[in-house]
């Protein structure tokens, strides 16, 4: 395991970070970064911890959101898919042609 060296709101620290993952936990720590010195610049909140509770509450909760509208939108892949496989430039097209293939599962195929 390799170790790098990060800042995160001007002070150090030396992390642990698995062979080839270092461009993930970068970019990991930006994004840590760049969150505490939003709350801090608010200039509302002045205690480093409380500030590092925040910011992860802040990603946590905008990460459970991407999950959570990645999970909505399952039907998003395959009318991609079908634009991909049919040709069509329109996805909404696509994904009626999917639809239509499906409610006529037993006849074949429209395109």
């Amino acid at each position: 395991m390799k170790q790098i060296e990060v800042q995160i709101m001007g002070q150090s620290y030396l992390l642990g970070c698995p062979d080839g993952g270092e461009s993930q936990l970068r970019d990991a720590v930006e994004r840590v970064d760049a969150a505490m010195c939003k709350i801090r610049d608010a200039g509302k909140v002045k205690a480093r911890d409380r500030i590092a509770v925040l910011a992860s509450l802040n990603l946590a909760f905008d990460l459970a959101a991407q999950q959570a509208a990645a999970a909505a939108a399952p039907a998003a892949v395959p009318a991609a898919t079908a634009a991909a496989e049919t040709g069509e430039a329109d996805p909404k097209a696509a994904q009626l042609i999917q639809r239509l293939d499906q409610a006529l599962a037993g006849d074949g195929h429209l395109l």
